[in-house]
């Protein structure tokens, strides 16, 4: 009989990137990314990151680069490091590209003082090209939604909002310090839809403390009820070595890895339940929405805001711990919003470290994206694309055969694919084409 917990336990990266950000180092610095962004083909279509760090309040579960704040003075003066950041990389590109998404995210963006997104939209109009028909995206706290908030961001072309529901159940609320009741949601979704933003997204997290079956449950149709178009369905990454505000959360009430499988299959089978389409790990979308559509006609892709249709050639990260992708590889800014704001005020950009994609890089990235995305992926196909002999992945294809005895993947020939039923496990597989998963750096969360 297959040990699926014994499998779900392994920690495994999420593969937002390949290599992930573990393995970036200070080898690639500022004078790179100049040269990087300088080589960007005229007719280049970019996507924009805005990372703000900042919340009022920080809850226990979370894990993003963020820090609480009650004053605005922090707040004012990141927007105008930020202003002079993108200065500096208008100034590093050299012309104007076009731009085809925005994402705002953090920490909890909407906090950012009254005209600044004006301010920082007006200086990304003269850096860049915005294409009118761009996507543009928000990370909302549902607690901090109003109707003038949400009237402001209308105005200035926001299509899209992302809001953090996590789990309902007002005792798991209270354990990861997070209070939020559904009031505050559904105000927050009807104050979007009245202004026009009528993309909306949602969060959820399972794996929390004193989650059970059948309150997953009733947070999953509670979410279905809002009737957003898409839903990020998320493990809890329980790593207090990283973000020691963690360790408040009672490690004796979290589920283990047999109970997160049930939750999340509750999770999933309820939200399939109410009509939506499961996309690649953790994603759910309404059936004609665009990210249904590419994950049904494998043109679907996976980057550091999870599953998107978005194809630009690259990726600019602007604020502290931004993480951005250009053609010849990744870079990430200063994580310190002080050394970060150190950097800017030099005069130089605020590159902390990266990574130069090598040949190899380059294949098993595409490898790893299809199978994350698609749940298979034709080795000898991609092989092909890169000019490489198919040959390469031997070894790789041995340990996904390790897999299959257990039912949790499929070789056929040179391809590879995941059973729909074990679509969670599905980072398993990727690992097995990770040439950098071994070389010690980085502890990761578990595979579900």
């Amino acid at each position: 009989m297959i040990n699926l917990a014994l499998h779900a336990a392994r920690p495994v990266p999420r593969y937002t990137s390949y290599p992930t950000a573990p393995h970036f180092s200070g080898d690639v610095n500022a004078a790179d990314a100049a040269g990087w962004m300088l080589t960007l083909p005229d007719d280049a279509r970019v996507s924009l990151y805005l990372h703000v760090p900042f919340c009022r309040d920080l809850c226990l579960y979370c894990g993003c680069n963020t820090k609480a704040t009650r004053r605005d003075e922090p707040l004012n003066a990141y927007v105008e490091t930020l202003r002079a950041e993108i200065a500096l990389v208008r100034r590093s590109i050299g012309r104007r590209l076009t731009v085809a998404a925005i994402h705002w995210g953090g920490g909890t963006p909407s906090l950012l003082p009254a005209g600044a997104f004006e301010t920082l939209l007006e200086d990304l109009g003269q850096a860049f090209a915005i294409d009118p028909d761009a996507e543009h995206a928000i990370e909302l706290d549902p607690r901090y939604v109003d109707t003038l908030l949400v009237r402001r961001l209308a105005a200035l072309g926001i299509n899209r909002a992302s809001l953090g529901v996590q789990d309902i159940d007002p005792r798991v609320q209270a354990a990861i310090g997070r209070i939020q009741p559904s009031e505050s949601v559904t105000l927050a979704v009807e104050a979007l839809r009245g202004a026009g933003i009528r993309s909306i997204n949602l969060d959820l997290i399972f794996g929390l403390p004193h989650q059970t079956v059948e309150g997953i449950r009733r947070t999953a149709a509670a979410a279905a009820g809002w009737r957003p178009d898409r839903l990020a369905v998320f493990g809890y990454a329980h790593v207090p070595w990283m973000k020691p505000h963690q360790g408040v959360i009672d490690a004796a009430t979290l589920p283990g890895a047999a109970e997160r499988l049930g939750l999340e299959a509750a999770m999933r089978e309820t939200l399939i339940d109410h009509g939506y389409v499961p996309v690649g790990l953790d994603h759910f979308a309404r059936a004609g929405d665009a990210l249904a559509r590419a994950a049904a006609s494998g043109h679907l892709h996976r980057n550091f805001q999870g599953y998107t249709t978005d194809d630009a050639e690259a990726l600019i990260g602007l604020g502290a711990s931004s993480i951005g992708k250009l053609p010849q590889g990744y870079l990430q800014n200063e994580t310190a919003v002080a050394a970060w704001r150190r950097a800017v005020e030099e005069g130089r950009l605020p590159i902390a470290r990266g990574h130069r994609m090598t040949a190899d890089d380059r294949l098993r990235a595409a490898v790893i994206e299809r199978l994350m995305c698609d749940l298979s992926v034709d080795l000898a196909a991609v092989a092909a694309d890169f000019g490489a002999p198919v040959e390469v992945f031997a070894d790789d294809l041995d340990a996904v055969r390790l897999l299959a005895e257990d039912g949790l993947a499929v070789v056929e020939g040179w391809r590879v694919r995941v059973p729909e039923e074990h679509r969670t496990l599905v980072r398993l597989a990727a690992a097995a084409f990770d040439a950098y998963l071994d070389r010690g750096r980085g502890r990761h969360s578990m595979a579900v």
